[in-house]
């Protein structure tokens, strides 16, 4: 797929894609740069406190994941 960005700096998501991904309106993104290229991640996918991304699941809103969440538990 290509998209143009348009003169504020914005670039469409593709329906297809955001149903692919369960992306709606308001979810935030994630974007870094990667071996020369943009990645898009959509940020309940990323713990919020280490960055990984294995084990991620939704904790008051954002992603953490579960090492992190162990953590939270005990304090």
């Amino acid at each position: 797929m290509v998209r143009k960005i348009d003169d504020l700096g914005r670039v469409v998501v593709p329906a297809e894609t955001r149903r692919l991904f369960n992306i709606h309106e308001g979810d935030e993104l994630a974007i870094t740069v990667e071996n020369g290229g943009i990645v898009l991640r959509k940020l309940d996918a990323i713990c919020v406190f280490c960055g990984s991304e294995e084990g991620v699941a939704d904790f008051e809103g954002r992603g953490v994941c579960k090492p992190c969440r162990d953590k939270i538990s005990v304090m």
